[in-house]
């Protein structure tokens, strides 16, 4: 025999992290728990827009019971509350699946923000899929009586006092739908009041698309002849409110169909209300969230639902909103799609595109208006979705214009971030170019040997440290004309006058000798050994061919299994005329062309550029031993033992060299 079959009581012990989230919520000291009538209404409305999309191929479904409509159902008496409604129900399976034996996909997430957060951030309990469970914040114990649509389905308790298990039934229901019954704790019986109800379906679900109708008494006649009577009293509007007319809503009204909509405790930072009314017509509400969802990073998220002709179809639409606007939530009502609309046929539809592009014009022209509105706002914004924005140039370049202007670094000039637009109108005489490094973090680029020469010339540099930003930054390539340049590329596209090209062509060929013989020893590891004309201050530095990737983008790859056996694009090394390290070991090699420790010098000196640009060094033991050993002799030179030393073999090392005061240090051109 089937479970669904089966006549007696079932007891079946909770998830283990429904387990918790329960004990969590029981013994909650959060303030607002009023929140619970808005979960429970929000799950409802959702069971009747389900019922209302499938009536639409199956019209019996409705058979039993034409009406769709929540139900509040006070009693002072037993102590009770019962909202309930006529939507879609539930099977003997999915009230085990759904309320208790198989995790919701938030409830772990849920726990671990409340472990973060602490209770305050109760009322994000509905973003994570478990709401239902926010009934215990009132009730003690809780009763759900559901029965599926169909003439054939029977009726099933699910009941629980949250302890641990609960149990499953057959029971009595006339017809589909569900009521959940709250036998509410003593110090909760505010929730009993007509006008508490009134206020907090006010509140809260007003603009549920569904009638709310809260049971009352009414009094009639008066002296002996008075009579009590209950009736069912309808509370909220029951209208679409991106229907209504924008002058006729007010901003708090705004802020809480957001909340309705999102289960979010806070108002968005921003929200955008449009009818288009051209070849096809359509009306958006969209709304940009202060913070995250837990979810954002999933490749399937997405936050606008779709409705027809004011019928809800679809939650999470993918087809209408591009990944990159994942964060934006809000709903999109079309006049001209049909109600059975499929998945298959979204994805083919001229409709959908054609929304799908006003949506995205709409986004990005809210984010617009936030960033010259509201520029902390936006900050606060970019702190939060900056990276999924980014996401669009590397994926979607038809936006690349709209999108650049947007983006927001830190850069070199000082603290915070900086739009592409104040770069631009910050650049100096005679730069050609927007520059950027590209690392793990501010700390690792903010003093690469590679931006030497750049901050010299008083070049302002944009730190990119997101993972995204190397491809968001080819996806780009210009903004307002100017071309977007790595510091860690072989050409940094830097202005030379006659005198300066002339003195570094008398550098490459003075260092002839030197560049010959580093490019033989490191010939598995580098394509060339140049004169620099980026360095400064450092000895040497690695930069990226045409075609390569930087380090900390390789590293990246490697991480996520998507490098493997990719081959390395070899490096250019480039070398520091000026630098004393460079000149003790052009002596050096001078004196004695085959010295071994000519050979040790240069390997080191690749290994330093390599530590520098964010790579791996091949054998970390053999390097630790030669910086030992330089170090050696250092600490023997400034004890005053051997700094008589004149042999070939005996001569300072460059990086001992390098170690003291560097007055002599002569900057390049």
């Amino acid at each position: 025999m089937s479970v669904e079959n089966s006549p007696q009581r079932e007891t079946h012990a909770f998830q283990a992290e429904i387990n918790q989230l329960l004990s969590l919520v029981i013994n909650s000291l959060y303030s607002h728990k009023e929140i619970f009538l808005r979960e429970l209404v929000s799950n409802a409305s959702d069971a009747l827009d389900k019922l209302r999309f499938r009536s639409i191929t199956e019209p019996e479904l409705l058979a039993d019971e034409p009406a769709l409509e929540l139900r509040l159902i006070p009693d002072a008496e037993k102590g009770t509350l019962t909202i309930e409604d006529t939507g879609i129900g539930m099977t003997h399976d999915e009230l085990v699946k759904n309320l208790g034996t198989i995790a919701h996909s938030g409830s772990r997430e849920f726990l671990e923000t409340l472990a973060q957060r602490g209770q305050k951030d109760m009322q994000l309990i509905g973003q994570f899929g478990v709401g239902f469970y926010s009934a215990y914040l009132v009730a003690d114990h809780v009763e759900v009586v559901s029965r599926a649509p169909g003439k054939d389905q029977p009726a099933w308790k699910w009941a629980s006092d949250a302890k641990g298990s609960f149990t499953v039934e057959p029971a009595e229901r006339a017809t589909r739908g569900t009521a959940i019954t709250l036998h509410l704790k003593a110090d909760q019986k505010e929730f009993l009041e007509e006008y508490r109800l009134r206020t907090l379906i006010t509140q809260y679900s007003d603009y549920v698309g569904h009638p709310i109708k809260l049971q009352v008494k009414k009094t009639t006649g008066t002296g002996d002849d008075a009579k009590t009577e209950t009736a069912l009293e309808v509370v909220n509007k029951a209208s679409a409110l991106w229907q209504r007319s924008k002058s006729e809503i007010t901003d708090e009204q705004y802020q809480e169909f957001y909340k309705h909509l999102t289960h979010d405790w806070e108002a968005p930072l921003a929200w955008t209300h449009f009818k288009a009314d051209g070849n096809q017509q359509f009306t958006g509400l969209l709304f940009v969230p202060k913070h995250p969802p837990f979810d954002l990073n999933a490749q399937q998220q997405r936050g606008v639902r779709l409705f027809v002709k004011r019928v809800f179809i679809m939650d999470r639409c993918e087809e209408l909103v591009p990944q990159w606007l994942r964060f934006v939530r809000g709903v999109i009502d079309s006049d001209d799609l049909p109600l059975n609309v499929s998945r298959e046929l979204l994805q083919d539809s001229q409709v959908v595109r054609a929304i799908r592009k006003h949506v995205v014009k709409k986004s990005v022209d809210l984010l617009e208006k936030l960033a010259k509105d509201k520029p902390d706002d936006y900050r606060e914004f970019w702190k939060a979705f900056g990276t999924v924005v980014k996401e669009g140039l590397a994926t979607e370049a038809e936006h690349k214009d709209k999108l650049g202007g947007l983006l927001r670094y830190e850069s070199s000039r000082e603290e915070g971030i900086t739009s592409l637009a104040d770069y631009v109108s910050r650049m100096k005489e005679g730069q050609e170019a927007i520059y950027y490094i590209y690392g793990e973090s501010r700390q690792a680029v903010a003093d690469s040997p590679h931006l030497e020469t750049l901050k010299q010339r008083g070049f302002e540099v944009l730190y990119m440290t997101d993972p995204v930003d190397e491809w968001a930054a080819q996806g780009l390539r210009e903004f307002q004309g100017k071309q977007l340049v790595s510091a860690l590329q072989a050409d940094l596209k830097l202005q030379s006058t006659d005198e300066q090209k002339k003195e570094q062509e008398q550098h490459a060929e003075g260092l002839k000798t030197l560049t010959t013989k580093m490019k033989d020893v490191l010939k598995d590891s580098v394509r060339e050994v140049r004169v620099s004309d980026r360095l400064t201050d450092s000895p040497v530095c690695l930069v990226v061919p045409e075609g390569g990737s930087p380090a900390y983008l390789e590293r990246l790859l490697q991480q996520r299994g998507k490098g493997m056996g990719m081959p390395r694009v070899k490096r250019i090394m480039e070398i520091n005329p000026g630098h004393p390290v460079i000149a003790h070991l052009k002596a050096v090699h001078e004196r004695q062309p085959d010295a071994a420790q000519v050979t040790e010098w240069i390997e080191l000196l690749h290994d330093q550029a390599l530590l520098t640009e964010g790579s791996t060094i091949s054998d970390p033991n053999r390097f630790a031993r030669r910086m030992t050993g330089l170090l050696t002799q250092v600490a023997a030179q400034a004890a005053g033992h051997g700094a008589t030393a004149t042999a070939a073999t005996q001569a300072p090392a460059p990086e001992a060299t390098a170690a003291q005061p560097s007055s002599t240090t002569q900057p390049t051109s």
